[in-house]
């Protein structure tokens, strides 16, 4: 079994390799944004990705949609301070077969990684509730928002986050002229005006996070 951790603060990285370690678990490589993750999934081809959603560049939630494009095998567990049901959703909706609240992931984690292993899905009791309602009531819309594509929410992020459109396009590769043209789209899909809308919209669907 290969474990790949996904986290941008190291010492909670550091914390989940010696937990994992010391079960006699192979941790294979640390990744400190979602796009390192991504590149470390194709690479190292781990069997379970430990994920945080809230990373910066590219979230944990986007992060685990496109590892699983590409690897559908792998086995992803999202990591998260938070227990908001929109996250909550989101990550099982992008692939993920776990679900691990941070201030009870050292308890939890081993359990979870055996768990996923033999084709469970794991989720800590403290938010089972959340995906009981989930099932219970599949048919709710959340948003009547149309949906954004995945570029789009890359780029909402990086707006979020205070980037420029210069920024943008140097990081994402794009002219800047395309990225201005995202940013329009984002902002007729949303029917919101400003980047703090913007802001405030990209927290509360977990694309970012305020820490």
């Amino acid at each position: 079994m290969k474990i790949l951790l996904a986290d941008d603060h190291k010492m909670l990285r550091d914390g989940l390799r010696a937990i994992l370690e010391k079960e006699g678990l192979q941790v294979v490589g640390e990744a400190a944004t979602g796009h390192e993750a991504i590149e470390m999934a194709r690479r190292l081809r781990p069997t379970v990705v430990v994920m945080d959603i809230s990373m910066p560049e590219l979230n944990g939630i986007d992060a685990t949609r496109r590892i699983m494009a590409e690897l559908p095998g792998t086995k992803v567990i999202g990591l998260s301070m938070n227990s908001d049901r929109r996250y909550v959703v989101a990550m099982f909706a992008a692939g993920a077969v776990g679900y691990l609240l941070k201030n009870s992931a050292s308890d939890e984690l081993i359990q979870a990684v055996h768990a996923v292993c033999n084709d469970l899905t794991y989720v800590s009791p403290a938010i089972a509730a959340i995906v009981v309602d989930r099932l219970v009531d599949g048919t709710r819309t959340e948003t009547k928002a149309k949906p954004l594509s995945p570029r789009e929410r890359e780029v909402l992020q990086l707006l979020a986050e205070g980037k420029s459109s210069k920024d943008i396009a140097t990081r994402l590769d794009l002219a800047v002229p395309t990225v201005e043209t995202h940013r329009r789209q984002i902002m007729d899909k949303l029917n919101l005006r400003t980047i703090a809308e913007l802001t405030k919209y990209a927290i509360r669907e977990g694309i970012t996070s305020i820490d």
